[in-house]
């Protein structure tokens, strides 16, 4: 069977890590990046062709089959359906976009086009995170009572003022979209949807550097009845300390924590221990900060899987779509004054 022929345009931190596992798993093709020496250097290295602007990329490129977006936060929508339209399967990184209307022009692009639109969800493959979700899914906790999300990461004034987009309102959106969204989007997936939300949200440190909170404090109520939090910053002091998710339940408690959702901390159940079946993988090193983990490979993998074998899509653009909702639906009812 002939590999899945992929291009990418962002060649960023993330970018990078797409592109590893992409000359692995598939075909690299070709890059574009605005910033046309770094894609110059990664079809070097990787033996495609480069391109400065999507635009382009399309044009020459007939072959690709599915367009991998790594660009910044505020450009998802824009280049995924400029790809859709030109009858490309889609691969965009999270957040699916910053806006719900823009995620609906984006899901009505992919059907009118006839294409998948994938959403990147590698924290959905982590060891303990499939454990948790496994057994909430098959009632060995029973009923979810509340839920705790904690989200203590660092992220300085130089990881700031060394990016040509983060900290923007209009490419970057906010912490809960760049930083945090895989916690919100694994909240919805293990927990349910949101049915009402109250939250607060400041700026302690990060004034004049960034467009958005850098702390805030969510209360949820879901659709379920349970009750949640979330609190999260990017003030922990030099480096990230916690990212966790706790649920209590009818029959249960389980933490799944770490810096990353990567280590089972605690579980007291009523039935056999839930068991993580792999070590978890490092993070996503990024020199002087850390990311999530690293599971872009599982993601690729399914993506590969559904339009190659006709498999089972792991995060669809509903899904996305959620995610950007909940976020929104918070931000509206936590203003802030910068």
């Amino acid at each position: 069977m002939s590999k899945l022929k992929i291009a990418l345009i962002g060649c960023g931190h993330v970018g990078k890590r797409h592109l590893e596992h992409i000359d692995r798993l598939g075909q690299l093709v070709a890059v574009c990046d605005l910033k046309i020496k770094l894609a110059r250097e990664f079809a070097k290295q990787y033996k495609c062709h480069f391109y400065e602007k999507l635009c382009q990329l399309l044009e020459n490129e007939s072959e690709a089959e599915l367009i991998s977006i790594c660009t910044p936060n505020g450009l998802h929508a824009e280049h995924s359906i400029e790809s859709l339209r030109a009858g490309k399967h889609v691969l965009c990184e999270k957040p699916m976009a910053t806006s719900v209307k823009d995620c609906e022009r984006m899901i009505t692009e992919a059907e009118r086009a006839n294409k998948r639109l994938f959403i990147v969800k590698q924290n959905r493959f982590n060891p303990p995170i499939v454990a948790l979700k496994k057994a909430v899914s098959g009632g060995k906790l029973g009923k979810i009572l509340s839920a705790q999300v904690n989200c203590f990461w660092n992220r300085d004034a130089k990881y700031y003022l060394s990016s040509d987009w983060k900290g923007s309102q209009s490419l970057d959106g906010g912490v809960l979209f760049t930083q945090f969204s895989h916690f919100i989007d694994l909240l919805y997936w293990i927990v349910g949807d949101v049915e009402e939300v109250f939250a607060m949200r400041e700026n302690f440190i990060h004034r004049d550097i960034i467009e958005f909170e850098d702390t805030g404090v969510i209360i949820l109520k879901f659709d379920n009845g349970a009750l949640g939090t979330i609190h999260y910053t990017i003030n922990s002091y030099q480096k990230n300390m916690e990212g966790s998710i706790t649920l209590f339940c009818e029959k249960g408690t389980v933490k799944v924590g770490g810096q990353y959702l990567n280590i089972l901390e605690y579980q007291c159940n009523q039935d056999i221990p839930i068991q993580v079946s792999e070590e978890s993988k490092p993070p996503n090193d990024y020199g002087y900060y850390q990311g999530s983990m690293s599971n872009h490979d599982k993601v690729y993998e399914n993506v590969i899987d559904v339009l190659k074998n006709d498999g089972k899509i792991s995060t669809n653009a509903l899904e996305g779509l959620k995610t950007v909702q909940i976020i929104e639906k918070i931000y509206k009812r936590a203003k802030i004054t910068l």
